[in-house]
């Protein structure tokens, strides 16, 4: 980013000489009273020294915005955010550089970056004369506590007279964003309750066992188990012709996020809803790197990555992208307005009976997070257990994180919501605050299917 010096830009115009004039300090519009006061009571009084005292006192504030209005010099400016992408808690560096492109020296220059409340207080910075094509570089930190994504700047450079009579302050016209993700920790690797088949390293493997026809042979190679040659295949070609190796087939798996206002009581980094935000982030990041097919939903319907190829991200790079927009997504993400989590349930659904989570009673893997849920919501979470190989479901109650007895009297009680979950085949886990997501996640392993765990305090 770029821009001139306090009057480079309106150099010469009536309307920038004007705006310099409202660039006068306390100090500057004082000295300009005073000199208007002593030159009228000279002139009542008949005091040629007063006089000469009062035309002092009103051209020195004049003559300060006039030269700082003639300043020719130019600087530019740039800001490096460096990381652009930090969990809650953590800190990123800013950088900043200041460079005069101009032919003659700065003055006094004082250097000020807006940065929103939460990211600490607003940076100031004060640079002494930077000389023909010289640089100057600062540098700040910043670190929020709350998730979000935060603009830096623009940034705004400021220049003042000797006397401190005259500040003129120009914006540069570019910023940068800071994005605060959820906090994440490493997950163990478990074997989830019903995921006979694994995840990661143990994912399962497909042959095209529809018959000879379907083989797609190779040519031998040294070492290849005599076993696996494909005779036909020889006999047509000609040469020595084996099986193809078995393919690794990526499993898949869907992360559901309750963000449903009605489920979630209390605010704040430490509240209900911000730790399912937090957990689920800790669960993308952990099935990515099993080499799961993940995605991420949420009960309104929405997927991310993306609704192409069922929202699943793929391999590769692509899955590191994937993986840095699910955690944008969820460094913004907030309540919804729907009391129920059908579209949640339709979305799996669609997915299912198109092949891409393994259709009813198919092999993909579920991990829920559950605020509270009522009777028809219970019913409904129960069904989703029918569109996966294996389901585990984190719950949460709203009045078991407010130490409170009951918030809300149409609530079934949290060991009947669990229940009733156990009962359709998930893995349910009830979580009590001040838990670690990652105790209830080793938990959730070693829980025999349909039995769940009502979690413990760590």
């Amino acid at each position: 980013m770029s821009a001139g010096a306090p009057g480079g830009a309106d150099r010469g115009g009536v309307g920038g000489l004007r705006a310099s004039l409202s660039g006068l300090t306390t100090r500057g519009r004082s000295f300009l009273a005073a000199g208007v006061a002593a030159a009228v009571c000279a002139y009542v009084l008949g005091q040629g020294e007063l006089l000469r005292v009062g035309l002092l006192l009103t051209a020195l504030p004049l003559i300060c915005v006039y030269a700082l209005h003639r300043t020719r010099h130019r600087v530019s400016g740039s800001r490096r955010l460096t990381p652009n992408r930090v969990p809650a808690g953590a800190e990123a560096r800013v950088q900043l550089r200041m460079d005069n492109v101009s032919r003659v020296p700065t003055g006094l220059l004082m250097l000020q970056d807006r940065v929103p409340y939460v990211l600490g207080p607003r940076p100031r910075f004060v640079l002494d004369r930077v000389e023909p094509g010289g640089r100057r570089e600062v540098s700040y930190r910043v670190r929020s506590d709350l998730r979000g994504r935060y603009p830096l700047g623009p940034l705004q450079l400021r220049l003042t007279d000797p006397f401190g009579l005259v500040e003129l302050t120009r914006s540069f016209s570019t910023y940068d964003t800071l994005t605060v993700i959820p906090r994440t920790e490493p997950l163990p690797p478990v074997r989830l309750a019903g995921d006979s088949s694994g995840y990661g390293d143990g994912s399962r493997r497909s042959l095209a066992l529809a018959g000879d026809d379907d083989v797609i042979p190779r040519t031998y190679r040294r070492g290849d188990d005599l076993r696996r040659v494909h005779w036909r295949s020889t006999a047509r070609y000609g040469e020595l012709m084996v099986r193809r190796e078995e393919q690794p087939q990526r499993s898949r798996a869907t992360v559901l996020l309750d963000t449903r206002d009605v489920a979630f009581e209390g605010a704040g980094p430490d509240s209900a809803f911000e730790w399912a935000v937090s957990a689920a982030a800790s669960t993308l990041v952990h099935l990515l790197e099993q080499g799961l097919s993940v995605r991420l939903l949420t009960d309104t319907g929405n997927s991310v990555p993306g609704q192409g190829g069922g929202g699943f991200s793929s391999g590769g790079q692509e899955s590191a992208e994937a993986a840095g927009l699910m955690m944008d997504t969820l460094a913004v993400i907030g309540h919804s307005d729907g009391a129920g989590i059908s579209r949640a349930y339709d979305a799996v659904r669609v997915a299912g009976d198109g092949g891409g989570f393994g259709g009813a009673g198919g092999d993909g893997l579920l991990i829920a997070f559950f605020g509270d849920l009522d009777d028809v919501q219970t019913e409904l979470a129960a069904k989703l257990r029918q569109r996966a190989g294996s389901a585990v479901a984190f719950v949460l109650d709203s009045a078991t994180w407010a130490g409170e007895p009951a918030l809300r009297h149409d609530l079934p009680s949290l060991e009947e919501r669990l229940h009733r979950l156990r009962d359709a085949g998930w893995t349910a886990v009830a979580v009590p605050p001040g838990v670690a997501f990652g105790e209830l996640w080793r938990q959730a392993g070693s829980t025999p299917l349909g039995t769940g765990t009502s979690g413990g305090r760590g």
